[in-house]
């Protein structure tokens, strides 16, 4: 099997990527039912289950980008699926609380080397004419994979119950593990090396302007993003809901694929990161010119959607963009898992204190600060990269 089209392992990887946000959204879908199951462990039981994937990820991020380089992609990757596998039947017999938590803990650890790994290397598979469509198509894994569990799983849960949800989950896991071991190509004969001092190649990693400009960068997109989703259905009028909370992500996925990679043969990834930072300043505007008006609202959030769709794919087209070697990319990837879980877990609830104590107009100027300094994040580490070259 390693004798496939580079595209298609690019497919391949991207799947494993949908295995991997559905490490979220299968618990995400499922919430209700484990409030019920897990209330009696107090109130902030149940929201743990869901957020200490994240936490994982927020911790060791940029960790899991140096133990790749030491095991291997092909071998970490593997590894994860099969533990994700493992943990997702485990958790189909719904066990005690202390028990589901450390499957949790685990299966944070699947998810993270899975988004290390993939972006790295379909970086690495694809070529420089497929590269800019490749990564976009990986930008896009968490997006499709929640508006497919939106689809399936309704149905899923209803034949069989939160455990056929769970088994199915380790099916897809288990199978791509397979797969992707015969698809991969080998791991280089450098992989096992030790990658030195973790501290030092922590602060290494953050102190060069190509390895941590993605990442700073995708931390505001992950800030804003999550948090929109989260925040502004509940604030359009019931007829508009709906559509406001399918429509948002389905018009990042759309605009990304198609504008975003055309516009990527035509500007720098990093340009593209600034520009679309930009582009969404107006639809933040307009949510706040038409707060609680239906029409108005779902106008701005798909502008703003359309527009963080863009620094989306463009946020992962500038790893390869700015770092050439296997190494450097996955410590890049590293620290767009560990900056972007940073945005998740903090941006919804300081933007949701900040429509608290001033409803829409603290957020919104809230908003366009967070677009202002991913501009100026990347404009500061594009200087810094032109002083060191000269």
């Amino acid at each position: 099997m390693r004798n496939l089209p580079p595209m298609m392992v690019v497919l391949l990887l991207w799947c494993a990527g949908l295995g991997a946000a559905a490490q979220f959204g299968k618990i995400s879908v499922l919430y209700d039912d484990l409030r019920a199951l897990y209330g009696g462990s107090g109130e902030v039981a149940p929201g743990l289950i869901v957020s200490v994937v994240g936490m994982v990820g927020l911790v060791f991020g940029t960790t899991a980008g140096l133990l790749v380089q030491r095991i291997g992609p092909r071998r970490a990757i593997v590894a994860a699926l099969v533990a994700g596998a493992g943990v997702s039947a485990l958790e189909a017999a719904l066990p005690a609380y202390p028990l589901m938590f450390a499957a949790r803990v685990i299966e944070g650890a699947s998810h993270l080397a899975i988004v290390v790994v993939g972006p790295t290397m379909i970086a690495a598979i694809a070529s420089e004419r497929q590269r800019p469509l490749a990564m976009t198509l990986w930008s896009s894994f968490f997006g499709v994979t929640y508006a497919l569990l939106a689809l399936l799983a309704p149905g899923v849960v209803a034949w069989g119950g939160a455990p056929a949800l769970f088994l199915g989950h380790a099916a897809w896991m288990a199978g791509l593990a397979v797969i992707l071991w015969l698809a991969l190509p080998a791991d280089p004969p450098a992989a096992g090396a030790g990658a030195g001092n973790l501290l030092a190649r922590h602060l290494a990693i953050y102190a060069s302007p190509r390895l941590a400009a993605p990442a700073m960068g995708f931390c505001c997109y992950t800030f804003l993003y999550v948090a929109c989703l989260t925040l502004l259905p509940p604030e359009v009028p019931a007829g508009h809901r709906a559509l406001m909370a399918t429509g948002m992500p389905l018009m990042s996925i759309a605009v990304s694929l198609t504008l975003g990679v055309r516009l990527l043969s035509r500007m720098s990834a990093v340009r593209l990161v600034q520009w679309g930072y930009a582009a969404a300043i107006p639809g933040f505007l307009i949510l706040g010119l038409f707060w609680g008006q239906g029409a108005g609202m779902v106008l701005g959030g798909f502008w703003l959607s359309a527009a963080l769709g863009i620094v989306q794919g463009a946020s992962f087209a500038s790893i390869p963009e700015l770092n050439a070697t296997v190494e450097d990319r996955a410590g890049a990837s590293g620290a767009i898992a560990q900056l972007g879980n940073l945005g998740t877990t903090s941006g919804t609830p300081v933007l949701a204190l900040a429509l608290a104590a001033g409803g829409p107009w603290l957020l919104v100027p809230a908003a366009v600060a967070l677009c202002a300094a991913g501009i100026a994040v990347h404009a500061w580490q594009a200087r810094r990269r032109q002083a060191l070259s000269t």
